[in-house]
């Protein structure tokens, strides 16, 4: 996925210099602190925020017990896609886990300016595509692997998220126990 990453980069340096302003123009710089939700159950995500830096996760509850979905990292894009897309109430929290800097767009900033600007529309599209293939990337680990397995696909692909994020976090995550990543940290 890395390959369709490269490719969705090289497409943002091709896009003309009005569209990029435009935008910038629909876009605003915003810090948030270390456990500032970005977003809360039940409410619509009328937001995307590019992580400029810091991490960040999306999470639900089930029974009062918190499931991470997604981890965001520098120039992550962090939404609810569900509710995002439907504009529709949504199920997840998105929180910052250290101290992070987004740029913010609003959904109808940006639905008025693909209206405008078509490679808008090429970009979001490439976004859309790619979210759907990391989240049948992530259906496949969850079917086919382990969770050691899973754990050591971390460790080899993204140390980076074990090196910045809680132990705690990373075993929701994997969709295991604490107690069962501490037994799987203590064999390798």
């Amino acid at each position: 996925m890395t390959s369709y990453l490269e490719k969705i980069a090289s497409y943002i340096k091709s896009i003309d210099s009005e569209t990029l302003t435009e935008l910038q123009r629909i876009s605003s710089e915003k810090k948030y602190k270390k456990g500032d939700l970005l977003l809360r159950q039940n409410e619509i995500c009328e937001k995307s925020y590019l992580l400029l830096s810091g991490i960040a996760r999306k999470y639900y509850l089930n029974d009062g017990k918190e499931i991470t979905t997604e981890l965001y990292f520098e120039n992550d894009l962090a939404v609810s896609f569900e509710s995002y897309t439907l504009q529709q109430p949504g199920r997840e929290f998105i929180e910052a886990l250290t101290d992070i800097t987004v740029s913010i767009t609003h959904y109808q900033a940006f639905q008025d300016a693909k209206t405008k600007y078509p490679k808008l529309v090429t970009l979001d599209l490439m976004l859309a595509e790619y979210y759907g293939m990391w989240v049948e990337h992530r259906l496949f680990q969850f079917h086919t692997m382990t969770a050691t397995e899973r754990y050591l696909d971390i460790l080899t692909k993204s140390p980076h998220i074990v090196q910045a994020v809680p132990l705690t976090i990373i075993a929701s995550y994997l969709g295991i126990s604490l107690e069962t990543l501490s037994r799987i940290r203590a064999r390798i």
